[in-house]
């Protein structure tokens, strides 16, 4: 599997990685790194309390790394949970309406993970 077709398989956008990252190694080396990095996790662990510092900072965290890797899907929930936790701002959604993004982002994130699973076994 190539990058292109992982990238295709995930939903992902590899235009945007491209943009970012301008090569493919650079590319492969993050994107092997993601599902061990943690952030998606931080997000989830936040989102067990709703703690609003936690959900905010875990948040807009894993919106950039999934922005700059063209994870456009993750980068999408994470934005709205980071505006919704933003400091200052009055929240729009309720507390199941969280809940439901999170369970939403929990399932990006497997197909995601199996994906890029997929892809680092074919190209060992």
């Amino acid at each position: 599997m190539t990058l292109e077709e992982l990238y295709r398989k995930i939903d992902g956008d590899y235009a945007q990685a491209c943009q970012v990252l301008r090569v493919d190694k650079l590319i492969d080396k993050h994107i092997r790194r993601f599902p061990t990095g943690g952030i998606v996790e931080a997000v989830l662990n936040a989102g067990k309390t709703l703690e609003p510092v936690a959900m905010f900072e875990s948040a807009h965290a894993m919106k950039g790394v999934c922005s700059n890797l063209g994870l456009k899907s993750l980068a999408t929930i994470a934005s709205v949970i980071t505006e919704e936790y933003r400091p200052g701002s009055v929240r729009n959604l309720t507390d199941d309406q969280i809940r439901a993004q999170l369970d939403n982002l929990e399932r990006l994130y497997r197909k995601t993970v199996d994906g890029i699973s997929e892809y680092a076994a074919g190209s060992v």
